[in-house]
C-alpha cells in the first residue's frame, strides 16, 4: 500500500505558516505524511529585507526559514506525524508543481511575500492551481482560525489538453 503524502509550500510568510499548520492537522486526521517544501533561487537580491551576497547565503537563509517554520508548527501543535522538510532550488510555482506529482494533496497559503498581490490569490498559488498534478487546498489569508464561512478553497487538478 502506498503511503499518502501532503505537500505544503512554505515561504516564511504568515499565510505559509497557516498552510503548514492546516496540513499538519489534516495529516494527523488522515494518518499521512507531510512534506514541507520551500523553493529558493539566486537572483542577486535578498528575499527578505537584507541583501544576500551569494547563492550559498541565499540557500542557507531559505533553509533557516524552512527549519524555523517546521519546528514552530511541531512545537505548537505537537504534530504526531513527522514533517519532512525539503529545500529545492527553483521558482516556487515550478518547484511546488513538480512536488505535486508525488502528492495526494498540495496545500498553499493564498499569498506569500511577493509585493504583487492578486485580488483573490497570489501568483504562486494561482499558477499551482492551474498546473498541479493533485488536488490543491489554498488556505485564505486572515485570522489565525478560519471562520466558518472562510473554508479553504479545494480544487481538483485537471490535465490540460
Amino acid at each position: 500500500m502506498r503511503h499518502q503524502l501532503i505537500v505544503v509550500g512554505v515561504d516564511g510568510s504568515e499565510s505559509g505558516r497557516r498552510a503548514l499548520e492546516w496540513a499538519a492537522r489534516e495529516a494527523a486526521d488522515r494518518v499521512t505524511a507531510v512534506q514541507a517544501v520551500m523553493a529558493w533561487h539566486w537572483d542577486g537580491a535578498g528575499a527578505e529585507m537584507l541583501a544576500v551576497t551569494s547563492p550559498e547565503l541565499q540557500r542557507q537563509q531559505a533553509g533557516a526559514v524552512l527549519d524555523r517554520e517546521v519546528k514552530a508548527v511541531v512545537a505548537e501543535h505537537g504534530s504526531q506525524m513527522p514533517i519532512a522538510a525539503e529545500l529545492i532550488e527553483g521558482s516556487p510555482a515550478e518547484v511546488l508543481t513538480t512536488a505535486s506529482r508525488d502528492a495526494d494533496l498540495l496545500v498553499l497559503g493564498s499569498h506569500g511575500h511577493s509585493p504583487l498581490r492578486h485580488r483573490v490569490l497570489g501568483s504562486v498559488s494561482e499558477s499551482c492551481i492551474r498546473r498541479a498534478a493533485c488536488p490543491v487546498v489554498v488556505i485564505p489569508s486572515g485570522p489565525a482560525r478560519p471562520e466558518p464561512n472562510r473554508d479553504p478553497v479545494v480544487r481538483e487538478a485537471t490535465t490540460a489538453g
